[in-house]
């Protein structure tokens, strides 16, 4: 049955520990880049807090969220390459964001979730064969002030103003996921399934999920220029 609300039921969130600090194939925190990235964010912000901030509000709008990208590739996972990229989708965006919180002392991991989205374009309904269900929507998990939050950096501020979506804000005590209905108080995003919060990215899993789930042109390439909001909304 559909949840109603976005709002996830209690959950058993893992214990904090060092696996949620560490620099991993994924999360290549102590890559230069990566290190440089997460400091220049959080220039300035002295709190955990006030460092999850600024690094979620970098991630979000410094990349165009672009359901396109999706590949079937570990490289266009790693945090360092999502650096390089233009523009991403939900996962490597949070991939990003958890490698940008370890670099800075806070303990993070990878969520995912399986999401209705009525808010979507025909061509990538078209794509995905008409599905409207995405499997492991991706956001990071923060521990901030004893407690996990949820961040979710997918949604860039320029799709969100052009799709009439509220966009996704984060103050680093609430979760920040995707809200229920748009700017016209139409259906927007529900949350179906927690898959639960991990300490690397479960690649090999995700993979073989999508594979099972997506009909195999959902990862193909497209052409140069072309942006995900340029698109025609389905409604």
């Amino acid at each position: 049955m559909l949840m109603s609300s976005i709002h996830t039921p209690p959950q058993q969130y893992p214990e904090p520990g060092p696996a949620y600090l560490e620099s991993t194939r994924f999360f290549d925190w102590a890559t230069e880049s990566v290190r440089r990235f997460a400091q220049t964010a959080i220039a300035g912000e002295t709190s955990d807090i006030g460092k999850a901030v600024r690094l979620f509000y970098a991630v979000r709008d410094g990349w165009r969220y672009d359901p396109f990208s999706m590949r079937m590739t570990p490289e266009s996972y790693i945090a360092s390459n999502v650096l390089r990229a233009k523009s991403a989708y939900c996962i490597p965006k949070a991939n990003l964001l958890v490698a940008a919180a370890r670099a800075v002392g806070i303990q993070a991991g990878i969520g995912l979730s399986d999401v209705v989205n009525h808010l979507t374009t025909e061509k990538l309904k078209e794509r995905l064969g008409g599905l409207t269900y995405f499997m492991h929507h991706g956001y990071a998990v923060l521990y901030l002030e004893g407690q996990w939050v949820k961040a979710a950096p997918a949604f860039n501020i320029e799709l969100c103003t052009r799709f009439g979506v509220r966009p996704t804000e984060f103050d680093g005590r609430s979760d920040a996921l995707f809200q229920e209905f748009d700017t016209s108080d139409r259906r927007h995003m529900q949350y179906v399934k927690d898959h639960g919060t991990w300490s690397e990215f479960p690649f090999e899993k995700v993979m073989a999920d999508f594979r099972g789930f997506y009909p195999p042109n959902a990862f193909g390439e497209e052409p140069e220029g072309e942006r995900f909001e340029d698109g025609v909304p389905a409604r």
